[in-house]
């Protein structure tokens, strides 16, 4: 009988770079929780300038992980971003590779027993 064999826990290396960034990825979490945000609420949520939000959201639309709908109101332009599916996809993705990477809280919470090596105990997060 073949044994089945565990699969290989993910490595850094695992996680997409398009998503890694952490612009990218506040808007992909941005969006996830809205169905669509315009490019003035990203940029106040996110805390971010308008060339950052704008070279970063152009990179999450090429990707195909975004989409940009684009119209005029009073004569201004309007930027409003929704998740595609494939970036929906992308970022489950991305998240679960993430959590296999992540150690259990209580190791990091320093519960006894948790240490990652002998001799080493992790500091306790709160007093």
């Amino acid at each position: 009988m073949a044994r089945k064999s565990k699969p290989a826990r993910p490595t850094p290396n695992d996680l997409d770079p398009m998503i890694h960034e952490r612009l990218r990825l506040g808007i992909l979490s941005a969006l996830v929780v809205q169905e669509s945000l315009t490019f003035t609420e990203l940029r106040e949520l996110l805390q971010t300038t308008d060339g950052n939000l704008s070279v970063q959201a152009r990179k999450l639309e090429e990707a195909g992980y975004v989409v940009c709908d684009k119209c005029f109101e009073d004569r201004k332009p309007r930027s409003t971003y929704r998740l595609s599916p494939a970036g929906r996809l992308a970022l489950e993705e991305y998240l679960e590779k993430l959590s296999g990477l992540l150690p259990d809280l209580a190791q990091v919470r320093g519960r006894p027993g948790g240490s990652i090596r002998p001799g080493i105990h992790p500091v306790p997060l709160h007093s």
